[in-house]
């Protein structure tokens, strides 16, 4: 559900762009306060696994289209919301910059529908309250499918509005609605799937740490996690480098929406100082675009994969170096951006401390 530049107007990818600031401040705020800090690594390689999984698209039968997972449920259920929100965030931002997928003015209304939905509200509302009393398999399946059916309609049903502010009228609301939510229906119920398969193996591995976030309490000291950590960053690694090869060839829900409604695969590009500045950006950034090797005189497109001839497995070297570094990107921004709430956090400790000791 990565959108393209060419669905919006630079009023609402604005727009957007300020929603999904505002939600990352609040929860860089949020784990300044309370971040158990031992995660840090577990969400570095829980976005580099997420950032893998999504190149993965599954075709969804009878359509001629796919889906790919989303991931903010699984993140959100391991890492908390705040957590999650930051890590979902460095994902897309890595995607858009260096890979091409989904566009820069696009990013920010991407972290929305991908990030707010499962974490804010398909999280707390749904899947907390479900599993809280009792956390069997069968629940957390339950609960799981409820939760990604919710995430991708609310998702789906924004980028049909996000498309109407925007003034796309090559893209009727109704038509393009009535496309939209049911392809999604059936990419929800598949990430619904994944996510209670991926919860269930972390049950069943370490289940204090799910544990841990259902009850907001720092994971003790005495639970080790490098085995954990090791093992989804071998799973990441290998999706990415090779599990990619399988990746359904059709478009995904959104472009096959897109161009059962226009007619074609591409919108007609937005023709202002805007667009036209951050499609540069992009050009320049995005070293590996469409998750391959540029070619030659070829520019990125952030509008997704064309549709190929479908070739299974389709064994691609550039797909593979894509998916192992942009794993590896993903997993050294989160890690980053989590020492540095910590460093923060303990600068502002220590101020507390001084001010509270000082005569």
């Amino acid at each position: 559900m990565h959108m393209a530049d060419a669905l919006l107007s630079p009023a609402v990818g604005a727009a957007f762009w300020a929603g999904a600031l505002g939600t990352i401040t609040y929860c860089t705020r949020k784990l300044k306060e309370s971040m158990d800090e031992r995660m840090v690594p577990l969400m570095g390689v829980l976005g580099a696994f997420i950032f893998a999984s999504q190149m993965i698209n599954f075709t969804i039968p009878a359509t001629g289209s796919s889906g790919h997972l989303g991931g903010g449920m699984v993140l959100a259920v391991i890492l908390g919301p705040y957590a999650a929100f930051i890590v979902m965030a460095s994902i897309l931002t890595v995607q858009a910059l260096f890979f091409a997928d989904g566009g820069i003015l696009a990013l920010g209304c991407n972290i929305w529908n991908l990030g707010v939905y499962p974490c804010f509200i398909a999280y707390p509302l749904i899947y907390k309250p479900l599993v809280r009393t009792t956390g069997s398999s069968k629940r957390i399946t339950v609960a799981a499918l409820l939760s990604g059916v919710v995430t991708l309609q609310l998702g789906a049903f924004s980028v049909v509005i996000q498309t109407l502010l925007s003034g796309r009228s090559e893209l009727p609301f109704g038509a393009f609605l009535l496309l939209m939510l049911p392809v999604h229906f059936a990419i929800g119920l598949a990430e619904g799937f994944v996510t209670a398969g991926a919860i269930n193996f972390i049950k069943a591995a370490r289940p204090e740490i799910l544990e841990s976030v259902l009850s907001a309490r720092p994971l003790s000291a005495e639970i080790p996690l490098k085995m954990v950590v090791a093992g989804l960053l071998l799973v990441a690694l290998v999706t990415g480098g090779a599990l990619s090869w399988f990746a359904s060839a059709n478009p995904d829900g959104l472009e096959w929406s897109v161009e059962k409604t226009f007619g074609g695969p591409d919108l007609p590009e937005h023709d202002n100082v805007m667009s036209r500045s951050l499609k540069k950006i992009q050009e320049i950034t995005a070293f590996l675009p469409d998750y391959n090797f540029r070619k030659p005189g070829e520019k990125a497109k952030n509008s997704g994969a064309e549709q190929k001839e479908e070739v299974w497995p389709a064994i691609d070297h550039g797909k593979s170096v894509s998916g192992v570094i942009g794993a590896a990107i993903v997993l050294a921004a989160v890690v980053l951006t989590g020492f540095v709430i910590r460093a923060v956090r303990h600068k502002a400790a220590k101020k507390k401390h001084i001010n509270q000791i000082a005569p």
